[in-house]
């Protein structure tokens, strides 16, 4: 069998996560399967075992790949965050999920299920992942305040990962729910993922001089 290189075969692993992506938009968790992912590639079900073994692992990888995303996108205002004020930097960090939707939905809906089903050296790669996040959220809210000791950034690390695991069902939601909603009489907020994430944080957030 002729060795293939390495970029062909992270181009290949990217192509399987980008099917996984396209299907679990359109149908949700229960809509994947590895012979689905198969259909929208030109390779069999077991080439894609080759790279994971479970439909799980592909969501999981997903994640990982969003949380790389995010990661970017913090660092690059990790520079400035010791020149803004509370409102600023919330609304920096805020700006960095209005395109982590993805993340936000998986977060949400089914990691659990997901950590459940997937190899243990997947899941450490998704928690190698989230410790590189926490770090990078450190290292700007030291920049941020360098008057905040470690253990209240650790809480507020903690808090902001808590508080986006339930993000996604405030800002996204489906005719049923709309409708279910409206039959119970409730008023359903219109608002971004954006606006909820930077409220959030400006009371998360202490004050320069904390």
């Amino acid at each position: 069998m002729p060795k293939v290189a390495p970029e062909q075969l992270e181009k290949r692993r990217e192509e399987i996560l980008d099917a996984g992506e396209k299907i679990y938009r359109a149908h949700g968790f229960l809509g994947v399967t590895i012979k689905q992912i198969s259909t929208e590639l030109t390779c069999t079900r077991p080439a894609i075992y080759r790279y994971f073994e479970t439909k799980e692992e592909i969501l999981l990888a997903l994640l990982v790949r969003e949380y790389g995303r995010w990661l970017e996108s913090l660092r690059k205002i990790e520079p400035d965050a010791g020149r803004c004020s509370k409102e600023e930097l919330a609304h920096a960090i805020a700006k960095t999920l209005e395109s982590r939707d993805l993340m936000l939905r998986i977060l949400h809906m089914n990691l659990y299920e997901i950590e459940q089903n997937s190899r243990v050296e997947a899941v450490s790669e998704f928690k190698t992942m989230y410790s590189r996040l926490g770090e990078r959220l450190s290292g700007i809210l030291q920049r941020y305040s360098p008057a905040i000791g470690e253990r209240e950034i650790r809480s507020l690390i903690m808090s902001l990962i808590s508080f986006l695991f339930g993000v996604y069902s405030f800002v996204f939601s489906s005719e049923k729910q709309r409708a279910a909603v409206q039959m119970a009489g409730i008023e359903m907020p219109d608002i971004t993922i954006h606006e909820m994430v930077f409220r959030f944080l400006c009371c998360l957030l202490p004050g320069k001089d904390s």
